[in-house]
């Protein structure tokens, strides 16, 4: 994809973490904080953000656990992901807008490629190939499994097929983010979600507004 120069282009930040852990929210509170201080905003998720990623949302986050195989998913989910970018967040970036994502590459990188299955080689391989953007800034939110757990399934949201996974899952999902950031340090920064909301606002808005 060709691309305008920096000083044209938006700013693209991710939330990322477990199930439960609060990202939702907290996207929703950036992006009227943002709004508010006058920046175009545009919010998104993955799986989603398209209509054709939407409809292959359905596919990966209903149903059985064991209905897709890691490498199922991991295609799937790079399917869903070029089509959010080609449609939504490239478009956005270029007007100068502020993309905020609930999730991007990063949660595949470990759902798939740390914790579902050994298969990071291949997730970073398709990235390349498929993807080749990273977000300006990813916000971690971290939060205790078991509270993170019971948070999420009590939405009833009928979107729980990871949660359905359980506890040993979702810690294994917070140690893989935990090393992310590790990994990535000059773009992610690791937020306690185990606060207050409001709390917790203040520490996203404190690591995004230098950046802007």
């Amino acid at each position: 994809m060709s691309s305008p120069s920096n000083t044209q282009r938006g700013q693209f930040i991710t939330f990322e973490g477990i199930d439960g852990s609060g990202k939702s929210t907290q996207v929703r509170s950036l992006e009227a904080r943002l709004s508010a201080s006058g920046r175009t905003v545009l919010r998104t998720r993955e799986p989603g953000g398209s209509p054709g990623a939407e409809d292959i949302r359905r596919l990966l986050v209903e149903g059985d656990p064991e209905k897709w195989s890691p490498e199922t998913e991991l295609l799937l989910f790079t399917a869903a992901r070029r089509d959010h970018l080609e449609k939504t967040i490239e478009p956005a970036l270029t007007k100068g807008e502020v993309v905020i994502s609930d999730r991007f590459a990063d949660s595949t990188r470990i759902y798939q490629g740390a914790t579902r299955g050994d298969l990071r080689p291949m997730v970073d391989e398709l990235h390349r190939l498929m993807i080749g953007r990273e977000p300006d800034l990813t916000i971690i939110i971290d939060m205790d499994p078991q509270a993170a757990l019971t948070r999420g399934l009590a939405r009833g949201s009928g979107e729980d097929r990871f949660e359905d996974f359980g506890l040993p899952f979702q810690k294994a999902l917070r140690d893989g983010f935990l090393k992310l950031a590790q990994e990535f340090p000059e773009r992610c920064v690791i937020i306690d979600g185990n606060h207050p909301v409001e709390t917790v606002e203040e520490a996203v808005w404190r690591a995004v507004s230098p950046r802007l």
